[in-house]
């Protein structure tokens, strides 16, 4: 603002009211561009060679509001955030490196990272809680990634969610199955389990059809069963009532008799 103030010296002869609308627009300038690289409450924020919005270990349970869209890099480590919503970081647009690591994080929603997924370089979410992602959660990602120490269940979804990004090769074998659908998998690195030629989708499928095929098998054995009780209950009361009819009187057939004779 003093750069402008001084450099006006120049326009001094200017009309008093042109002078006076050109203070307030360099002041308006000014308060617009602090207010936009304002840092948020319990961060603390520096320049080098971009905006370093510095957030580990404050007590944060959640992702800040307000971050300043000049964020180039966003430290959230140590705290104790537990869901990464849609378009957290949207306006971010010059961010490039994004730290979520040693969080309480166990759920990532698909379009977490839209509208950052183009810039966006490194992001850390190792030692947190997920065990699950959505396939698509790290779609256009062209960022490095980082998964490690992970209570990962091995199943489907995971491994199209990996096709989707790009895995830190120095932490790639600490991507491990917690759980898994298969338990010789369990322990042992995803990476390893899909390079074998295992193929996560296709026991999926075939778990599945097996799933569909007993339903469907219990539920022609209950059609089945049905209608033989069915057949069954009617063929008893059709018996009893023959049974009914057999135990009547035959008086009605000896009156008719009697009455035929007297004529």
């Amino acid at each position: 603002m003093f750069r402008l103030m001084g450099a006006s010296h120049r326009s001094m002869d200017a009309p008093p009211s042109c002078w006076f609308l050109y203070l307030v627009s360099a002041l308006w300038f000014e308060l617009i561009s602090a207010s936009a690289s304002a840092c948020p409450q319990r961060c603390h924020c520096t320049d080098r060679n971009g905006l370093v919005v510095q957030c580990s270990s404050r007590n944060l349970d959640r992702i800040p509001q307000n971050l300043p869209p000049d964020t180039a890099v966003l430290l959230l480590s140590s705290n104790s955030i537990r869901r990464v919503p849609p378009q957290a970081f949207a306006a971010l647009r010059r961010l490039r490196e994004l730290d979520l690591s040693h969080n309480a994080i166990d759920a990532v929603e698909a379009d977490a990272f839209q509208g950052i997924s183009e810039g966006l370089r490194t992001l850390d979410l190792s030692n947190n809680r997920l065990s699950r992602l959505p396939k698509d959660a790290f779609a256009k990602l062209g960022a490095q990634v980082r998964l490690s120490h992970n209570p990962w269940h091995c199943e489907c979804d995971l491994q199209e969610a990996l096709r989707e990004l790009r895995l830190d090769p120095d932490t790639a074998n600490q991507v491990s199955c917690f759980t898994a659908a298969r338990e010789e998998h369990v322990g042992r690195p995803v990476i390893q389990v899909l390079d074998s030629g295992i193929n996560l989708c296709s026991f999926h499928q075939r778990t599945t059809d097996v799933a569909m095929f007993v339903a469907m098998f219990c539920w022609f054995a209950m059609v089945t069963a049905y209608i033989v009780y069915y057949v069954r209950h009617n063929q008893e009361d059709a018996r009893r009532h023959m049974e009914y009819l057999r135990s009547l009187p035959r008086t009605p057939h000896a009156s008719k008799d009697a009455v035929c004779s007297v004529f």
